[in-house]
């Protein structure tokens, strides 16, 4: 009986060396930076600082919000984009339709200089002198690197239904 108390107290020491040697090892896949404290409403206002750099209509400002190398699977693009040039050319068309984004729905998770936001969120877009409300799947993953949260991996996507309804019609 000692024999196996003996294992299970080896086995939780064991698992809290290992938990409180997590943090420092994930950290040095982050540049040797500390986990910086954070918090969902933090997380949830760079939603806010993308969307005010899209107000601006400058692509240069939007990609500025992005990691060296992000990854973009846009709403209205087939291409994978994985570099600020190819990111930048999406915007700059992007932008021509003054677009500004509104979550409706979004789901946050924290992790050592590492956030996601997912969720759906709805576009107001201006096509040709009229306002068009888009709704989208979305994903945001941050990382936090150089002193500041920038966008890892971005994903969006038209919600089936619009995609259902617009094949559905096509077909008639």
């Amino acid at each position: 009986m000692k024999r196996i108390a003996s294992i299970i107290m080896l086995s939780s020491i064991s698992h809290t060396i290992q938990a409180q040697t997590f943090a420092p090892i994930h950290a040095e896949t982050h540049n040797n930076v500390t986990c910086v404290k954070t918090s969902e409403e933090e997380i949830g206002m760079l939603f806010d600082r993308w969307n005010a750099a899209l107000a601006t209509l400058d692509p240069s400002q939007v990609t500025a919000q992005y990691a060296q190398d992000a990854v973009l699977l846009a709403t209205l693009s087939d291409k994978p984009r994985a570099n600020h040039d190819e990111i930048k050319d999406y915007f700059v068309h992007f932008l021509h339709e003054k677009p500004q984004g509104k979550i409706d729905r979004r789901i946050i998770n924290l992790g050592c200089n590492i956030a996601s936001d997912t969720g759906i969120y709805t576009f107001t877009l201006h096509e040709k002198g009229k306002i068009k409300h888009v709704q989208a799947r979305y994903s945001f993953v941050y990382e936090y690197d150089d002193d500041q949260w920038l966008i890892e991996h971005h994903h969006s996507s038209l919600m089936p239904e619009q995609l259902f309804n617009t094949s559905h019609q096509s077909r008639r």
